[in-house]
């Protein structure tokens, strides 16, 4: 395979990897025998020091990574939580569209090896956590999403899509290395990728059922209707979750009904688009909660019980005030973190200095890492 990187596309990488503000970088890599673009962008706050997710966002059927990044848009989200984003280009199909090779028979691109590239090339200039690698994407890029959820799922650690599904093709045959966690957001009227499913795609709902099943998540989703915020978008939304699979990788629908081909919450308005609900907020809220191991409340639980820590008392939960941690033998440090895997707050704990004042923060889920454990706390 050669991914040799191309000197200009490295420089920059190198340069941006070691230097301080919001990057926004062209770059290029050689894969196939192809010169193959990618836009990525670094938030201000990367310094290199730490680890940080990376969310490869593919764009749809007939556009390109610019238009991707705007429309499909977690920057902002980025700025905050943390993470890289890739803003992979597609290469141009024989009717001159530019598209992801997802088995279609007009196209033998090799786009699974160019992703795969892509994270080798990027972890080799950036201080990538490897565990933490998602793919996203609108119509043909959620169709790759689910792809590399398939194909690549030793470095994919969970995935969304926004108007796609998978190909007649890929699902009879897809088996990854581990449960998949997966949000999928779909109108009931999208007229390019039909909900109920086409010659080319599966029905929306055989796809949910399928990662369902293979993730072992409860056969019967529960489902929440969100509230109707935006009355005159003509859609609302009901959310369908399949919980309890293993390693708790969930299985979320969000099913938008009167929804069109449209990207939830987008900035540039079209009819058929619902602003009920933000596609980008969602699908990171729910990739971010996850390592390629499964997701984080969850892994705590699964630690040896004859380990000598014991395990700690956090109460009151939900609170609107402020947590306190029983139990402590010793001086602990401990870490609060958003749904947004974004570190909110930092400190110390003792048996006689035990409390942690929250009345300041955001009412919503957080993440209490302490003593290598993962408490699940809801301020309200």
């Amino acid at each position: 395979m050669n991914n040799k990187i191309l000197f200009s596309a490295f420089f920059a990488l190198f340069i941006s990897a070691n230097s301080f503000g919001q990057q926004t970088i062209n770059a290029t890599i050689m894969h196939g025998g192809l010169q193959r673009e990618y836009i990525l962008y670094v938030p201000a706050n990367y310094t290199g020091s730490d680890a940080v997710p990376i969310l490869f966002n593919f764009h749809g059927y007939t556009s390109n990574a610019s238009q991707q990044m705007v429309y499909g848009d977690f920057r902002a989200i980025a700025d905050t939580a943390g993470f890289i984003i890739v803003h992979p280009e597609g290469t141009v199909d024989n009717t001159g569209a530019t598209h992801f090779n997802v088995g279609w028979l007009t196209s033998n691109v090799d786009d699974v090896g160019f992703t795969l590239a892509m994270i080798d090339s990027l972890s080799s200039a950036y201080n990538i956590d490897q565990e933490r690698i998602y793919s996203t994407g609108m119509s043909n890029g959620g169709f790759m999403s689910f792809l590399l959820a398939c194909e690549l799922s030793d470095r994919i650690a969970a995935v969304g899509s926004v108007t796609g599904s998978m190909t007649l093709q890929s699902l009879p045959t897809c088996n990854p290395l581990h449960p998949v966690p997966v949000v999928q957001i779909h109108g009931t009227s999208d007229g390019t990728v039909i909900y109920t499913g086409t010659q080319f795609s599966e029905p929306v709902t055989d796809v949910i059922q399928f990662w369902a099943d293979f993730n072992n998540c409860d056969p019967t989703a529960t489902v929440e209707n969100i509230p109707n915020t935006s009355t005159n978008d003509g859609s609302t939304v009901e959310k369908f979750t399949h919980t309890n699979g293993d390693n708790c990788a969930d299985v979320v629908h969000f099913k938008v009904t009167g929804g069109s081909h449209t990207w939830a919450g987008a900035v540039f308005p079209s009819p058929g688009t619902n602003y009920d609900i933000d596609a980008s907020t969602e699908v990171w809220n729910f990739l971010s909660q996850y390592t390629i191991n499964g997701r984080v409340d969850c892994l705590s639980a699964d630690l040896d019980n004859t380990s000598s820590t014991p395990e700690l008392v956090v109460f009151p939960n939900p609170t609107s005030t402020h947590f306190s941690v029983e139990d402590l033998n010793e001086k602990t440090d401990f870490e609060l973190i958003s749904v947004l895997g974004e570190v909110v707050l930092t400190g110390s704990l003792s048996a006689t200095a035990n409390e942690i004042s929250v009345s300041h923060l955001n009412k919503g889920v957080y993440f209490l890492k302490i003593n290598e454990e993962v408490y699940e706390l809801i301020i309200e």
